[in-house]
């Protein structure tokens, strides 16, 4: 048992060992008291955004515990979960719900856009609720180190929604590298294809009326208020530097999660945005590139990360991964799922179903939402060449591809992959990204991507989203928390925040 746990908290960090009684934590009475409940009781959840990916963590949460209210600014995104859960009762502010309905709220599922994330979460917190925030945590470093000392203060279960951590291909991979079947990684990529949100833009969006149905005023919350478009809400806000993070914080999150996990990456020495396409004042660019170096963390070389935003086959300066010039780098099939291990089942840890290969492009927010970018079915991949979602590991021994959430890993070549036998497993598998957050709100062991795992990774993915706005390379400084040499990146490490939803532990 003790070389269990121990391996345990090696993973995922900073529980200490002998922490957790033998029945969990749901036994003990002074941490029920705390909010933690036994085993074999249900929680009262409850959910603050409501359709989309909001909707997926609620139906999750569903499956396993009691919903007990809801909470959305937009009636008609939340429609279709308002009548599935007919007998909860309904809010549009978040506030007005945990005051009314608090005694009755154990947990909280929080599926809103990325500006709003901290605010909530935060509130929530501050009255006891364990909470379980979709990725990628927060907008702004500042936000998330707040979300990690609240949790703390409030003594909370924790969970940020980047559900391919509770993979079992994540774990393999992990394992697999720390083997040294591709030796030291000295250089990762990773990608993904381009979203539907805007890119580029030139200009504001044309401003208009208010539907009935949204709560602007609510939905704009903590940040300067601004007039109304369609084009906001409600899904495209994830376009705007006010409101989102972009493809690295939609599908980089994701992506870059084998590589954090793998290669325990902690902070990176400096960040650099390297090419840029179609540079906007209010929107992420088209595509681009961006380095992250990272210097040795005890036994792990020093590493550099390039995150290919949008990547594309067909660029002409698309990325060609040496030694892999016959092979699709992410592929679909042949990975850990139909070798050996297969992949664990994930009750209540799932996402919304991937486009199927060849499809029109919609917008991912539904079938009603505005595409930005070409409407067409992505180029298919090519051979060598980086795009899609997903990373490729350099070892100076073979190279190694993850797919989109860590679903997936192989090692390239194929042939090298046909006759490889799995390490033996180190790392504990997940019963699912949800019923792992479930479990630790009734004082089970810490979720996979509790705060104080998640944030150090969070934080060095949004130190990304500055370099899209500050050029140069921006060397970073994690204890002291700001960059040492360019002082209009640290302006941005912060939200400007709307007078009276100021944010304080």
């Amino acid at each position: 048992m003790a070389v269990s746990m121990n391996r345990r908290y090696f993973f995922f960090g900073s529980v200490l060992a002998g922490a957790v009684p033998a029945a969990g934590f749901g036994s003990v009475p002074s941490l029920r008291a705390l909010g933690y409940k036994p085993y074999y009781d249900k929680l009262n959840v409850a959910a603050i955004g409501c359709g989309g990916q909001g909707g997926v963590i609620l139906n999750n949460a569903a499956q396993t515990e009691n919903i007990v209210a809801l909470c959305d600014v937009d009636e008609n995104r939340a429609a279709a979960n308002f009548q599935k859960f007919a007998k909860a009762p309904k809010y549009k502010d978040f506030r007005v719900m945990l005051d009314k309905e608090g005694k009755n709220i154990d947990a909280v599922t929080i599926g809103i856009p990325d500006h709003m994330h901290a605010t909530v979460a935060l509130n929530a917190m501050q009255r006891g609720k364990h909470v379980y925030v979709e990725k990628p945590l927060t907008r702004t470093v500042w936000e998330a180190r707040l979300l990690r000392d609240a949790a703390a203060k409030y003594k909370v279960a924790t969970q940020m929604g980047n559900q391919g951590y509770s993979h079992e291909a994540i774990r393999a991979t992990a394992e697999m590298i720390w083997s040294g079947v591709i030796g030291d990684v000295k250089e990762v990529h990773a990608s993904s294809t381009p979203g539907t949100h805007p890119t580029g833009l030139q200009q504001m969006p044309p401003e208009s009326s208010v539907p009935a149905n949204v709560d602007w005023d609510l939905w704009i919350g903590s940040s300067n208020m601004r007039a109304f478009s369609p084009d906001y809400v409600p899904y495209n806000w994830r376009g705007f530097f006010d409101f989102g993070t972009g493809q690295l914080g939609n599908w980089g999150i994701h992506a870059l999660g084998p590589v954090n996990l793998a290669l325990q990456l902690g902070a990176p020495s400096s960040v650099e945005l390297l090419t840029q396409e179609n540079q906007s004042k209010w929107t992420f660019p088209s595509k681009a590139v961006i380095r992250f170096d990272f210097p040795q963390r005890g036994g792990l070389a020093p590493v550099s990360v390039f995150w290919h935003d949008s990547a594309s086959p067909n660029d002409a300066d698309a990325y060609k991964i040496p030694g892999a010039e016959n092979e699709l780098v992410l592929p679909r099939s042949g990975n850990l799922s139909e070798k050996g291990r297969g992949a664990a089942p994930r009750p209540g840890g799932g996402g919304p179903p991937r486009r199927p290969a060849g499809a029109r492009r919609i917008g991912a927010g539904g079938p009603d939402v505005k595409v930005y970018g070409s409407q067409e079915p992505p180029s298919p991949p090519q051979p060598g060449v980086l795009s899609g979602n997903g990373a490729v590991f350099v070892g100076s021994k073979g190279l190694l591809s993850t797919v989109e959430r860590g679903e997936g890993v192989k090692l390239l070549p194929e042939e090298r992959w046909k006759d490889y036998t799995l390490p033996p497993q180190l790392l504990p598998r997940s019963p699912g990204h949800m019923l792992d957050w479930v479990r630790a709100c009734k004082g089970g062991e810490m979720s996979v991507s509790d705060f104080s795992i998640s944030v150090p990774y969070v934080e060095w993915v949004l130190l990304g989203v500055i370099a899209f706005r500050v050029p140069g390379k921006l060397m970073w400084d994690s204890k002291m928390m700001r960059f040492t040499n360019n002082e209009e990146a640290n302006k941005h490490l912060k939200p400007i925040i709307r007078k009276g939803w100021e944010l304080k532990l």
